[in-house]
């Protein structure tokens, strides 16, 4: 275990820097605006969302179904909110554990000791892991990492007790393989590989067959266990493949031609060539992690059109060498025999003695009785003399690990190939997290087998030198390359050199909000200069002028915009403000309407698209009722209504429908339409039922009608919702008073009074209905303070002088001069 330890703590050491980082590229969208990890959403939500938080049947998803994953988001925002450090502690603890489970199977592989240790420090120091670690929403392939080991080291168990074991413990093993492979594709999709790579290892390294007993073994279905083995791990591979499609709604996701542009090349040949030279520039990342981007999308990787392209010959000497190492592995026949770390001979026969040092052992596939790696002693008479001798479970042979670790490379990077389905990137180098593994493996077996082969002490000594220096190389630069992922501008001027257009473009937004307007611009412009099509940097560009006030140039960037994607809800929304700012109302409309009637169907966000649509009805329906086209607005507004997502802030829109609605009740009035009024003084209510000012209006309609008791109720309500709205509340205590309900009436108008002392027609109202309750001197105080803000007011002294009548004639006394 000490080796697992060690190479864990190195992981966590190497990202701790990490955890002041700061939410970068993806993380946003995963994270902050992803309602699926807010409390008040459901969280069943999860098991029917993308891991965006758009509906996973939605034509515009990305069908990244990864359930689990989001699941540790939402416990992450529950416990410290959108706090970075939370999602940055938990993804390094991940990559501690990942690099501990995978040092332990290069330990089953390769035997305790240096080699097993190579292994797990490159693994924990590779800095293509960078995307994965420190950026949050790599979480998905380390989750998923960390089930597929649990997975393959459950399977490897269930491999070592055939023969020696209950059926029980046998098929616990099993299962616990099985299930393990359905938490890691509910991590991530590439997940479910692992059950083709746990069957590569039951062939190739705990049978050891070669291709040719592989063909036999099929043809003549000799080893009915294998096969079976084999049989149920595919038939759970289908099972869980063909569920995940179903629950997608069957149909796979759709990817605009910049995420992945060979895809979308017309070109048989383009696509042939550029597809197979992919795989050769992951490895590369592998081999040589120099040069590492947040993004590779675009123009990244130009596309290879031709045969006479150079780069085709790196694709040549890429699966050349692929070729080479499976023949190696699958093909070559010399006598099982071969040296372990310390130059110690060993015979692995399969079934048969194998002798080490002069003594014979029995090995029953390719495990002696003992099952542990552990030394176990075994007692010995030879010539009346008792020895010991160490036994341990034979290790697999070079060509057994060769074989695993290229299937360990290449299974798991399958998805990613587009050889079954177009994916939504060109290289993604957090994919490699997982497929990093076989090559750690693959470097660590081939020193191995170099050091075995080398006489010379110091040949040995030099290659374990050069060896850990690689390891602190790949730890340096995975520390730097760490820098880059501490905030968003840092990353995207690293990325420059590799995706010009895309980081430009990034880091303008970042300017942006950081308000530095005049190099956001220059970035926006440099992103354009590089890809003169990006409607996002387009509409982004536009959006900036806008804001400086510079309109026809923002204007003519929307036009660019929406030229380039006639999707683009936002361009569509902002053109139209502006149209309707420089009175060009038709075209506003035209705009508006347009924008309404674009589906939102294979669109990379559906939920800002469906907010931009809802608020383009908005600002259409406004216009509809400055104009006087208050059915229309209506009409309009509802629509909002309905394609309003749930994000959406309603307040605004519903304010908006009540004015038209009660722009509608006048009208309806002043023709003579009571019943269609009071209709719509009802709707009004009803659609925003928290509105005070409804109610005030519905209770004049019902006073005006006579309803007396009714509209009191109606002014009480007003008033109570509105109560710090001076003229809701005085209009309230007017209705109160004509009811009768002198009451209620006075205080209301001391309310009001309260909320304006210095208004005088509050101060002799309240005087007014204290006097007709026969408050007397209270009446007279506010009289009085009335005529101190306004001494020439008729109305109020001559119910001053009424009062003070009454107040003489009951002998109480007056301030009356």
């Amino acid at each position: 275990m000490f080796a697992e330890l060690l190479c864990g703590a190195v992981a966590l050491v190497l990202y701790v820097n990490t955890l002041g980082a700061d939410f970068c590229y993806d993380d946003s969208r995963a994270i902050k605006t992803n309602q699926d990890l807010l409390p008040e959403t459901p969280w069943t939500n999860i098991f029917y969302d993308d891991f965006w938080g758009t509906l996973l049947t939605h034509s515009g998803s990305h069908k990244s179904y990864r359930p689990l994953c989001t699941l540790s988001f939402r416990l992450n925002h529950a416990v410290g909110g959108l706090e970075p450090w939370g999602y940055h502690l938990v993804n390094v603890v991940l990559h501690g554990a990942v690099t501990g489970l995978f040092t332990s199977l290069a330990r089953l592989l390769l035997g305790g000791g240096l080699w097993s240790l190579l292994a797990g420090l490159l693994f924990a120091a590779h800095p293509i892991h960078t995307e994965a670690v420190s950026g949050v929403v790599g979480r998905a392939d380390e989750g998923a990492a960390l089930f597929f080991l649990l997975s393959l080291l459950c399977y490897i168990r269930h491999c070592r007790l055939r023969g020696r074991a209950g059926s029980w413990r046998l098929v616990a093993w099993f299962l616990g393989s099985l299930g393990c492979a359905a938490c890691s594709m509910l991590w991530k999709e590439l997940g479910v590989t692992v059950l083709a790579v746990s069957a590569l290892y039951d062939v190739c390294v705990f049978h050891r067959l070669k291709l040719r007993q592989i063909i036999v073994l099929l043809y003549k279905r000799k080893n009915a266990h294998l096969l079976l083995n084999v049989f149920v791990l595919a038939a759970w591979g289908f099972f869980l493949l063909a569920c995940r499609f179903y629950w997608m709604g069957n149909k796979p996701p759709n990817f605009s031609n910049s995420d992945n542009p060979a895809a979308d090349s017309p070109s048989l040949i383009t696509r042939t060539l550029t597809f197979f030279y992919l795989p050769a520039v992951n490895f590369w990342l592998l081999l040589c992690p120099d040069t590492l981007s947040f993004d590779w999308s675009m123009d990244a990787v130009p596309l290879i059109r031709s045969l006479a392209d150079w780069r085709n010959f790196h694709t040549v000497v890429f699966y050349s060498g692929l070729l080479l190492l499976a023949w190696f592995g699958l093909w070559t026949h010399r006598a099982p025999r071969g040296k372990d770390t310390n130059g110690k001979v060993h015979h692995y026969t399969n079934g048969r003695n194998g002798n080490s040092n002069g003594h014979s052992y029995s090995y029953n596939d390719y495990e002696h009785v003992n099952n542990s790696n552990t030394d176990a002693h075994i007692n010995n008479t030879q010539n009346g003399t008792k020895k010991h001798y160490e036994s341990r479970t034979p290790l697999p042979t070079t060509e057994n690990v060769v074989v695993f670790s290229l299937g360990l490379l290449a299974i798991p990077f399958l998805p990613a190939t587009n050889l079954f389905f177009y994916v939504g990137f060109v290289i993604a180098e957090r994919v490699l997290y997982i497929p990093s593994m076989g090559f750690c493996l693959l470097v660590a077996v081939g020193i191995r087998s170099l050091y075995i082969r080398l006489r010379r002490r110091s040949s040995r000594t030099m290659l374990v030198y050069s060896s850990a220096a690689l390891v602190l190389f790949f730890g340096v630069k995975t520390v730097l390359r760490n820098q880059d992922w501490q905030n968003e501008e840092m990353l995207y001027k690293s990325g420059i050199y590799v995706n010009p257009a895309k980081a430009w473009g990034n880091l303008g937004n970042v300017l942006k909000s950081q308000g530095k307007m005049e190099r956001a611009e220059q970035a926006y412009r440099n992103a354009l200069y590089y890809r003169s099509n990006m409607a996002d940097m387009l509409y982004n560009l536009g959006l900036l002028l806008q804001e400086s006030n510079k309109f026809s140039e923002a204007l003519h960037y929307y036009k660019l915009a929406i030229g380039s994607r006639p999707t683009l809800a936002s361009a569509y929304l902002n053109t139209g403000i502006i149209l309707m700012n420089q009175g060009r109302l038709d075209e506003a409309k035209r705009t508006f309407l347009t924008c309404a009637d674009i589906p939102d169907e294979n669109l990379k966000d559906p939920h800002a698209h469906k907010s931009s649509v809802t608020s383009c009805l908005y600002n259409l329906g406004k216009l509809l009722h400055e104009q006087g086209h208050q059915e229309e607005a209506l009409s309009v507004f509802k629509e909002a209504i309905q394609k309003m997502p749930r994000q959406f802030a309603p307040q605004s829109l519903y304010n908006m429908m009540v004015e038209t609605i009660m722009t509608l009740c006048l009208i309806h009035l002043s023709q003579g339409q009571k019943a269609e009024a009071e209709r719509y003084f009802l709707k009004a209510i009803q659609l925003d039922p928290t509105k005070g000012n409804c109610y005030m209006h519905y209770g004049q309609f019902l006073l005006e009608e006579s309803r007396l008791l009714e509209a009191a109720e109606m002014a009480k309500t007003a008033a109570r919702l509105d109560s710090g709205e001076f003229d809701v509340v005085f209009n309230a205590a007017h209705m109160l008073r004509q009811a009768s309900l002198n009451e209620a009436a006075e205080k209301y108008y001391g309310q009001a009074a309260s909320l304006r002392p210095n208004y005088p027609a509050a101060l002799m109202n309240l005087g007014a209905i204290l006097h007709l309750n026969g408050k007397l001197q209270e009446a007279e105080a506010n009289y009085l303070r009335a005529l101190q803000l306004k001494p020439d007011d008729a109305i109020t002294q001559s119910n001053l002088r009424k009062l003070w009548n009454i107040m003489e004639k009951q002998g109480l006394r007056t301030t009356s001069p």
